[in-house]
């Protein structure tokens, strides 16, 4: 979320070329690191369990679609560095590289797996502090954690739909996101800004909060589909609240 910039706490920002070769320079080297990470834990869970190069190549593909993504929409970054709030986002994506590679593993069922998943729930709640803190709250930084946010949400519904714990229509909980984004080109009216909302917090919170239980090995149907379906059922209603607000505000024709 883009917030007012403290003059005490906002780092002098570099000028022009300057300031956009020194932030594709830092980009660059954080995108590597956090490559070359993802290659040698995923290697390493892959040589522990057996799921081969497959798995490593898979988690790899993933996180080089994130990177790609990440590089383009430097352009709505306004400062001269990646910035320490980017980083935690930069390392749930990572994490979320490698859960997103086990949808086409077997055996990932455990304890491991609901650990990962909350720590990295837990890391979206540090770098909009970091941002604010560090005076480096951007537009860049809010849209990166909102589309992280989104992929892990598609991710864990994906998961929870292939473990047998929810059906299928689950899965219109990850898309929803990408399906009002596309929407928004039928409708430009729905591309329209809305305000900062508590709620909207904490129904993803509560969405995540559901996946993750939905996925603990002593959670087992019927409470895993009422679970899911009540999460379904808050987002949906969010959901329905943005639209209805954006209507309302769309131009009179």
């Amino acid at each position: 979320m883009k917030t007012a910039e403290n003059p005490l706490l906002t780092p002098a920002r570099p000028s022009g070329m300057a300031a956009r070769a020194s932030l594709q320079r830092d980009t660059a080297m954080h995108l590597g690191v956090a490559g070359v990470l993802v290659a040698g834990l995923a290697g390493a869970l892959a040589g522990a369990t057996g799921w081969g190069v497959s798995y490593v190549a898979q988690a790899l593909g993933f996180y080089m679609v994130g990177a790609v993504l990440i590089w383009r929409g430097l352009h709505s970054h306004p400062f001269g560095r990646f910035g320490a709030a980017n980083r935690v986002t930069l390392a749930r994506m990572a994490v979320l590289s490698m859960l997103a590679a086990l949808v086409w593993q077997a055996g990932w069922e455990g304890w491991v797996l609901v650990a990962v998943a909350t720590g990295t729930a837990l890391l979206d709640a540090v770098d909009g502090a970091l941002a604010r803190r560090s005076g480096l709250a951007s537009d860049f930084g809010a849209r990166f954690d909102m589309e992280t946010d989104a992929a892990f949400i598609l991710v864990l519904c994906v998961l929870v739909v292939q473990s047998g714990q929810a059906g299928a229509w689950l899965l219109l909980a990850g898309l929803m996101r990408y399906l009002f984004v596309a929407a928004a080109f039928l409708w430009p009216w729905l591309g329209g800004p809305l305000r900062p909302s508590r709620r909207r917090q904490t129904v993803c919170v509560l969405q995540v909060v559901a996946l993750i239980v939905c996925l603990a090995p002593v959670v087992a149907p019927p409470l895993s589909l009422w679970l899911a379906a009540a999460s379904l059922g808050l987002l949906t209603l969010s959901f329905a609240i943005d639209v209805r607000a954006l209507a309302l505000q769309r131009p009179a024709i």
